[in-house]
């Protein structure tokens, strides 16, 4: 980054999280609605998540992000995708040329993405945690204009389409290639003989535990959404996802209790207990294994974070 910016140039004040994006998310719910907006960006005071995977075209700026607690450069003029149910943050803007800065956000449900045809390495890598920007050649800001007006024209078909393009898009980012602002924390799956009816039991396990995180979680409780035998279902499961099923649990689980922690004044045991931990002390060192540091330490890194 270009440390002789001008504090003109580089906004870092922050602002309250805007409230028209809204409609689109619930953090109650594991998955949301689909989306499309663009407007002049705007800081976030706090990490945020929702059901979705979220794709960002930053025009004529570039953005500072904090991802999962790790910091990134988001580039002009290329599309991001990353699974916004990783807690992330928009914490600089840096603008580019002299243009009005905008930023188009599409906001596409997690079951929705989860289901679209022969991307399962993609899939694979944007649970695990990534962030993907794919090539300029494949999506310039003609096409995120024209994808808006036709989720603005409120004509469903036109709607429809935006979401088979986007599927297209991805299907030729796995041709062309497909860079990481931040990798995969896990290895993308490549095991080809795994079908669509496979990713569908995927997406079932998936979405079964993020609706649940809050409840105690057997595999036997998990596996049964696909009607397939327990023991098939978690090979399936580490063979798709290269992680077993409970480890994936407890990620799931620490990432819910890090946004609690950063985005609610709730009490640390009340984050523990909506988080799935079965006790404080188990909270406790899972999250000191998985973050370096303690709730009460992070939340107040961020407390003073803010008040700077």
């Amino acid at each position: 980054m270009d440390g002789g910016r001008s504090t003109a140039q580089r906004r870092r004040n922050p602002m309250p999280v805007p409230n028209h994006d809204r409609h689109f998310y619930s953090r109650n719910r594991a998955f949301g609605r689909f989306g499309i907006r663009i407007f002049e960006p705007e800081l976030m005071a706090l990490p945020h998540w929702h059901g979705h995977v979220e794709l960002n075209f930053a025009m004529n700026f570039r953005m500072d992000y904090d991802f999962d607690g790790t910091s990134l450069t988001v580039p002009e003029g290329r599309l991001v995708l990353f699974w916004a149910g990783v807690p992330h943050q928009l914490t600089g803007i840096d603008p580019v040329g002299e243009g009005a800065q905008r930023l188009a956000n599409i906001y596409l449900p997690l079951d929705s993405f989860l289901q679209m045809r022969h991307i399962m390495p993609l899939q694979a890598a944007l649970i695990g945690r990534g962030m993907a920007v794919l090539p300029p050649s494949l999506c310039d800001s003609d096409l995120v204009q024209r994808w808006y007006m036709d989720y603005r024209s409120g004509d469903f078909e036109r709607a429809e389409i935006v979401k088979m393009e986007l599927n297209a898009l991805f299907r030729r980012a796995a041709i062309t290639g497909v860079d990481f602002l931040r990798p995969p924390q896990h290895e993308i799956g490549t095991d080809r003989s795994l079908s669509s009816a496979h990713v569908r039991h995927i997406i079932a396990m998936v979405r079964y535990v993020l609706e649940n995180l809050d409840k105690p979680l057997l595999n036997a409780q998990v596996t049964a959404v696909t009607g397939l035998h327990e023991n098939y279902a978690l090979s399936l499961f580490s063979k798709t996802m290269q992680v077993p099923l409970k480890q994936f649990i407890n990620r799931m689980r620490l990432m819910r209790a890090r946004a609690l922690l950063v985005e609610s004044s709730t009490a640390i045991s009340a984050v523990a207990e909506q988080s799935g931990f079965s006790s404080i002390t188990q909270f406790y060192a899972q999250f000191r294994a998985g973050y370096g540091i303690s709730p009460a330490a992070l939340r107040q890194h961020y407390i003073q974070m803010d008040l700077r």
